[in-house]
């Protein structure tokens, strides 16, 4: 595509209002390639010429060369840079030379853990046999079992590692006492009280290696953000080489800031919705058979705005009505992967989304994105925005403003978005609130002792005494041991959100379970007589059971 010709083409279509406020020429670059201290194993390195691959780029040969003098790295190099190369090189080469070593990669989603598990497959060298397996709520319990008896390597999240593997460590002795790499991809989603937590899942998983008699090296991939190297100290709690300069080739992008028109009402003057802007730029993308990503900000618009171009598809390119879809995180996993799938392949050419697809799962090459408002930060921009343009072909981002102070701003000054530098990423593990609950949890895996203040980073004798204040643990020979009325404390903490639990959305006429609600937006979304859109039908909630966490709706044609 040819993102002038095409903004040109939109500056003559009789809707076109002056919406664009401002583009952005994000010039393109060429690759930068690298060359790793040591020479890959052959089989690794005949397997990536394979693929395609001639050359590693300058951050993949520093990340690599990183890895294997066992320090920690993060590599933070925008989307569609290799990244996942920086931690499958290192990790396959330690499995082939060591037949015990193990790794655990900790992913953010369980759809990015499906997508990078694939990825992985097609990287291993033939005849090389390397246990590995997904561990997580998906994963089938008669397969669980065999995950912990022959997995060398194991793709799991922070939640899983939080509630079932670091309680259960006995039974995952094995992989923590052979532990050479854990993989954290898409680092910078754990910020705020979410970071905070799983900084402390880690610090529980540092421990007990460190009992095992392991210490492992730790890879952590990021997008774009002002503080890498102190965000992943932070975050792991040791000290973590930055690498930033990324030395993959760019085609370049076209970044629109694009301001819906004024309108005159009754009330006064105000712009029209960003929705409206979006489903038309949309169709026209589509309708130039550009692959695009619409990203918006609820689950339900997800839906609506799907409606709205599948339905002027319809009237204009009806041949393309059924190239696009809706996807959200609260679908079923049989349907998100299904979209996924659809996308990767081509057979979709457009996708309305939530934030679920923010993280890198592989959509193929989309060549326009369309972000509805300001997602909030300059990070989260980038990111989504990042989903477009690989490689060399020069693409397209659009930021459709909506009606509000801070959208507003930004289409009038331009330099607020591009002239200034992704913002600074925070957690704070020592938050008590935070911290008290992990350590009880610790306590459970293994009994606290003074020499556990160096990986908390804590007072740990303040600490645990305040636990014996509360009636939650006693100390016994210089050890500090759960009450034996506090059992798994794991599950009492949910490490995302203040809601622990969801609730299950059922057809009441068929009984099959539609999708999944967080407790938080249960009550004003599944109350009797809520309109719940589902894949675009629009149901009716009929029931709701508060004690079994389920609702059940009726279509409501």
């Amino acid at each position: 595509m040819d993102t002038g010709t095409f903004l040109d083409h939109v500056r003559t279509l009789p809707w076109y209002k002056d919406q664009i406020a401002h583009v952005e020429d994000i010039p393109p670059h060429n690759p930068t390639l690298g060359t790793v201290a040591r020479p890959l194993r052959p089989e690794l390195a005949e397997r990536l010429c394979e693929l395609g691959v001639k050359g590693l780029y300058s951050h993949q040969a520093k990340a690599v060369d990183t890895a294997r003098d066992g320090r920690s790295v993060i590599v933070a190099t925008p989307a569609a840079s290799g990244k996942s190369l920086c931690y499958h090189l290192p990790v396959l080469e330690a499995m082939m030379d060591d037949r015990a070593a193990t790794a655990v990669y900790l992913f953010p989603t369980k759809a990015l853990a499906q997508d990078q598990m694939a990825g992985l497959e097609g990287l291993v060298p033939d005849g090389i046999r390397i246990g590995r397996g997904i561990f997580d709520g998906d994963t089938p319990y008669d397969s669980r079992g065999q995950i912990r008896r022959s997995a060398r390597l194991v793709v799991t999240n922070p939640d899983m590692l939080h509630m079932g593997i670091l309680p259960n460590h006995r039974s995952w002795y094995r992989i923590l006492r052979n532990l050479r790499y854990v993989v954290i991809d898409e680092a910078h989603v754990y910020r705020g009280v979410f970071g905070s937590h799983v900084a402390n899942v880690v610090r529980r998983l540092r421990r007990l290696c460190s009992r095992f008699g392991s210490a492992p090296t730790f890879i952590l991939c990021s997008a774009t953000i002002a503080n890498p190297g102190e965000h992943a100290r932070r975050l792991v709690g040791v000290p973590v080489t930055a690498v930033e300069a990324s030395g993959a080739p760019y085609g370049g992008k076209d970044f629109v800031l694009w301001n819906p028109p004024q309108l005159d009402m009754a009330g006064g003057a105000s712009r029209r919705a960003t929705n409206t802007d979006a489903s038309v730029l949309m169709t026209e993308l589509l309708k130039h058979k550009v692959r695009t990503l619409t990203f918006v900000r609820s689950r339900r618009m997800a839906e609506l705005l799907y409606v709205y171009v599948r339905n002027q598809l319809r009237e204009e390119a009806p041949e393309l009505a059924g190239s696009l879809a809706p996807y959200r995180a609260s679908y079923l996993t049989e349907d998100r992967r299904a979209v996924e799938r659809d996308l990767l392949s081509g057979r979709l050419l457009g996708l309305t989304s939530t934030t679920a697809m923010e993280l890198g799962i592989d959509v193929g090459d989309l060549e326009a994105t369309i972000l509805t408002g300001y997602p909030g930060s300059r990070a989260s921009t980038w990111q989504q925005a990042g989903r477009s343009g690989r490689r060399d072909r020069r693409a397209i981002s659009v930021l459709v403003a909506q009606d509000d102070p801070l959208d507003q701003y930004l289409m009038r000054r331009p330099d607020a978005l591009f002239g200034r530098p992704t913002e600074t990423v925070r957690i704070s593990p020592n938050n008590p609130h935070v911290l008290r609950p992990h350590l009880l949890c610790a306590a459970y895996e293994a009994p606290l002792e003074r020499r556990d203040a160096e990986i908390f980073e804590t007072d740990i004798s303040s600490q645990a005494g305040r636990l014996v204040d509360e009636g939650l643990l006693h100390r016994t020979g210089g050890r500090w041991h759960l009450e034996p009325e506090v059992s798994y404390p794991a599950q009492s903490v949910n490490i995302r959100s203040t809601s622990a639990h969801s609730f299950i959305l059922v057809d009441r006429d068929s009984g099959a379970i539609m999708e999944t609600v967080e407790e938080a937006s249960a009550m004003h979304q599944l109350h009797p007589g809520a309109v719940y859109l589902h894949k675009c039908e629009a149901y009716v909630v009929t029931d709701l059971d508060l004690e079994t966490r389920t609702a059940k709706a009726v279509s409501s044609d």
